[in-house]
């Protein structure tokens, strides 16, 4: 008789998931590129002098962060279809299921980072932007080398942590028939008649440990290095 749990095949899984952990990781770095330039625009738009436009960037992280991920993924995969289609007579059922995948988790990552974006923005002491100009620096030399330094290590461990998120969430891609490292261990499970299945998330789990444990580890490497001038100048 079959053992009901088999430390062994946790190992033995590992092989047959990790060749798909490429797949999870180039949706991440795509929905993290995405979402950070589209969360740019965003954060302008809050800080702009424009009531209209904060007003919309406003109500667009509103209603992001009241959306679970597993319904805007619904709404993106089966949603933009139907209206392209309805709308504009584009057929797109055709389109890869990774398109509306990172177009899903592009537009919440962007809800978050333009608030990351705008608090780290505002974290900086605006006299030192007038400072800087005054002494000769054009407008664009003073955001390069002064603000954008000091708002990237404000922002750096929120940027990780929504990268963290980014790497969980995506998990929910094998619900639209993805097939990432989740929906291969799905594919695993059922070819297997349902054995083993405690085997191959825990599998699955260490996978995800290892990476968001990599993650966080390497965001604090980062904070630190880039603070390293920070500290000397406040303590020469």
């Amino acid at each position: 008789m079959e053992k009901y749990f088999d430390m062994s095949y946790i190992w033995a899984a590992l092989p047959d998931l990790l060749p798909y952990l490429w797949v999870t990781l180039y949706i991440v770095a795509f929905s993290v590129i995405g979402g950070s330039l589209f969360g740019f625009v965003l954060a302008a738009a809050k800080l702009s002098n424009n009531q209209l436009l904060r007003a919309l960037a406003n109500a667009y992280t509103t209603v992001m962060r009241c959306t679970p991920a597993i319904v805007l993924l619904f709404l993106v995969y089966y949603g933009i279809p139907a209206f392209a289609e309805g709308v504009f007579g584009i057929y797109l059922q055709d389109v890869s299921t990774g398109v509306f995948v990172v177009v899903t988790f592009s537009l919440q990552f962007a809800a978050m980072m333009s608030e990351v974006i705008r608090s780290s923005y505002l974290a900086i002491d605006k006299g030192q932007f007038e400072a800087a100009v005054s002494v000769g620096l054009t407008p664009f030399q003073a955001y390069r080398r002064i603000i954008f330094p000091q708002a990237l290590v404000v922002a750096l461990p929120n940027f990780g942590n929504g990268l963290i998120s980014v790497l969980q969430e995506g998990a929910l891609a094998y619900t639209i028939g993805f097939i990432d490292i989740v929906g291969k261990a799905n594919l695993i499970i059922a070819n297997n008649y349902g054995t083993h299945t405690l085997e191959i998330y825990i599998a699955l789990a260490v996978i995800y440990w290892v990476l968001s444990i990599s993650i966080e580890k390497l965001f604090a490497v980062l904070e630190k290095m880039l603070s390293k001038g920070k500290q000397t100048i406040k303590t020469t």
